[in-house]
């Protein structure tokens, strides 16, 4: 699809990969541009880069009534970038507690945000949808288990939304980082992929069909091996989908 005079509707816009995002769509020409997060000042900065064309949103994912009310009929491209990262193993006193907030907000909010905004895209030609998933998709880093646990969760999600809205015309594409270098992976020990070349980068992607983009060395380092036979698997079992 065609990123100039898009529509986009971002999760997590107010830092970060989100802000970044957000500094690539008005850089790529995006029409309108739906920047969302939980705390309306927290967007403060970012609207004020495009303020003609950014409008902010107070949204919390894990609320459903949140997001259909914030489901803009205009939209044909959605970035699903909101996360939470906890810390700990799987054996701290509070692992059960920090795995449910990981899932409800990884994996169960981004479940929202697609339902919402599925049949919007649909109306509008197809569209796109971006979820932001992670090397921890598909190798579990134990310093971050339940985290990890929640990006497999959320890849396997995203392979189920790609064969079910083939259909309808929409490109679901997922993105697997590395560290990136933000307040989320300040202790991660790796180099780390700045944001904007990795916003930047997913645009690109979009703008070609992409479904899965490995934006940086170390994500491309980790699938190398890995994306041919993982793709081989997942175009069999969409196949098994009834027409």
């Amino acid at each position: 699809m065609n990123i100039q005079d898009s529509v986009a509707f971002l999760t997590g816009a107010n830092r970060g990969i989100g802000k970044a995002y957000v500094e690539a769509l008005v850089q790529a020409g995006a029409r309108r541009i739906y920047a969302a997060a939980r705390s309306l000042d927290s967007l403060n900065d970012v609207v004020a880069i495009a303020p003609d064309r950014i409008v902010a949103i107070a949204l919390d994912v894990t609320q459903p009534e949140q997001v259909q009310a914030a489901a803009a009929p205009d939209v044909n491209l959605l970035i699903n970038n909101a996360g939470v990262l906890g810390a700990g193993g799987l054996f701290t006193d509070r692992s059960v507690e920090t795995a449910q907030w990981e899932m409800t907000t990884n994996y169960f909010g981004t479940l929202a945000m697609i339902r919402a905004f599925a049949p919007i895209l649909k109306q509008n030609g197809g569209g796109a949808i971006v979820n932001m998933l992670s090397i921890a998709s598909v190798v579990n880093v134990p310093v971050f288990s339940s985290y990890s646990a929640s990006k497999a969760a959320l890849y396997s999600l995203t392979q189920g939304a790609r064969a079910e809205l083939a259909q309808q015309g929409t490109l679901v594409v997922g993105v697997f980082p590395g560290p990136v270098d933000t307040a989320m992976a300040e202790a991660v020990p790796l180099d780390k992929a700045a944001p904007i070349e990795v916003a930047k980068t997913v645009l690109e992607a979009i703008a070609q069909g992409v479904e899965e983009v490995y934006p940086d060395p170390v994500s491309q380092n980790v699938f190398v091996n890995l994306k041919t036979p993982l793709k081989e698997a997942e175009k069999q079992f969409a196949g098994m989908l009834p027409q």
